[in-house]
């Protein structure tokens, strides 16, 4: 029997104060000279995002049939139900492999080469997910959702090749703008799922991962409009070791809030559909919880840019985190269909503001020359933690209960938080 458990109370914190993006006055620092990225070209960078947000709508619903099906799948295939969510983590875990590989084709192939190669994972995931559900085989459907990650890692990097042709003051917005097509996502993936699990009785989700595959090719389409110019050499300096960047406190906050944001999101995400059948929910009910989720993930995008450039990407990224406590604290106090809800569209709305303020600070961090190592390293360390959390959600959900999982995000995001504030207060005190 599933454990639905209820508890109590938790930690919130308040919204942080602003502080501003650079400080010229401090020397040798990425973040505290002036970032020139190469080929700045704003109209360029507009259309980029308007395409790679149309692509990202489609390979968005990748993730969404995956976190909607898998763990329903695995709880029938698995040879123990602790191991129902295990194919979401097999996702994650090719996230996690995957950023660094993107990272490398990008720096020798170009931005959209190595998008392109994300997309022939995401065909494969589809296709191998559906025959591990007509052969009712257990790893060949952590195979599939594998590659799902793989693909996704590609996909997730959509924001940054978006922003490689901004300026400074335009970035936030075409980085939100791409994750604003992540709203098409939460329609197409969930909607999706409904009207395809059944296509194929009595093979459950089978038709489901075809369509997935359909929504890989015409991500692939869609991507051949991309134009992201290669970087030229830079004169401003020598490129520096990545260990020297990422020991930049600005890199370090920006981390640790997007494994905040990301991994609860993702521990909380992965284990819900499961949560709310084994509490006597339908499927139909836990599928559309994820789309209310997605879409709160997506929706604030359109703003979150114009958010960040007018109050401060410290002040957002805080008001995330408190949202993202929220979440945990309604998931504790109720196990109706209305708790799990409206703590998943808390969820969706904390990770948008502080998943979107971490990436603004990750681009202030590093020069051109620099960005595919950085960002690719920022995903690495990010995904990597949601895979650990993807894995612990099973067995938090299996052993303790519902109520374990969303305890676990209080200490989480304000150790985040707490970082945030140190690094919001200490460089306004580090001007003379």
């Amino acid at each position: 029997m599933l454990p639905c458990v209820t508890g109590s109370g938790g930690i919130l914190r308040r919204p942080l104060k602003r502080n501003r993006f650079f400080r010229e006055s401090q020397p040798m620092s990425a973040i505290a000279e002036p970032i020139v990225h190469a080929h700045i070209d704003d109209n360029l960078a507009r259309r980029n995002a308007m395409v790679l947000a149309m692509a990202q709508a489609l390979a968005g619903g990748n993730n969404t049939v995956i976190v909607s099906t898998a763990s329903i799948v695995g709880a029938v295939l698995a040879p123990d139900k602790g191991l129902a969510t295990l194919p979401i983590t097999c996702m994650v875990i090719g996230m996690w492999v995957g950023t660094l590989p993107v990272g490398m084709l990008a720096k020798r192939f170009g931005r959209r080469f190595a998008l392109q190669t994300g997309s022939m994972f995401g065909m494969a995931s589809g296709l191998i997910s559906y025959s591990a559900v007509l052969q009712g085989n257990f790893w060949l459907l952590l195979l599939g959702t594998f590659c799902g990650g793989l693909y996704a890692a590609a996909h997730q990097s959509y924001r940054f090749a978006a922003a490689d042709t901004a300026s400074e003051a335009y970035r936030p917005k075409v980085v939100s703008w791409v994750l604003a097509g992540g709203v098409f996502a939460a329609v197409i993936g969930p909607q999706l799922v409904i009207f395809t699990k059944d296509l194929l009785p009595p093979y459950m989700f089978a038709a489901s991962y075809l369509g997935q595959s359909a929504c890989a090719v015409l991500a692939a389409i869609v991507l051949l409009f991309v134009k992201v110019p290669p970087v030229a050499p830079v004169r401003v300096a020598n490129s520096r070791p990545l260990l020297t960047i990422v020991q930049a406190p600005r890199f370090i906050v920006a981390v640790a809030c997007g494994v905040a944001s990301y991994a609860m999101m993702n521990m909380v995400m992965t284990s819900a559909p499961l949560a709310m059948v084994g509490c006597g929910h339908s499927v139909t009910d836990a599928t559309l919880g994820i789309q209310w989720h997605v879409l709160a993930m997506y929706a604030p995008s359109f703003v979150t840019g114009s958010f960040i450039s007018r109050y401060g990407v410290e002040r957002i990224t805080g008001i995330g985190l408190v949202l993202v406590g929220l979440a945990g604290a309604v998931g504790i106090a109720g196990i109706t269909v209305a708790h799990f809800w409206t703590g998943l569209i808390l969820l969706g709305l904390g990770w948008n503001l502080a998943f979107i303020g971490a990436t603004t600070m990750v681009t202030q961090c590093h020069r051109p020359d620099e960005r595919n190592k950085v960002q690719a390293f920022n995903d690495f360390l990010i995904f990597g933690s949601m895979a650990l959390s993807s894995f612990s959600s099973g067995q938090l959900l299996e052993y303790v209960g519902w109520t374990a999982i969303n305890e676990v995000i209080f200490p989480t995001v304000f150790i985040a938080g707490a970082m945030l504030v140190w690094l919001a207060v200490r460089r306004p005190a580090a001007v003379v």
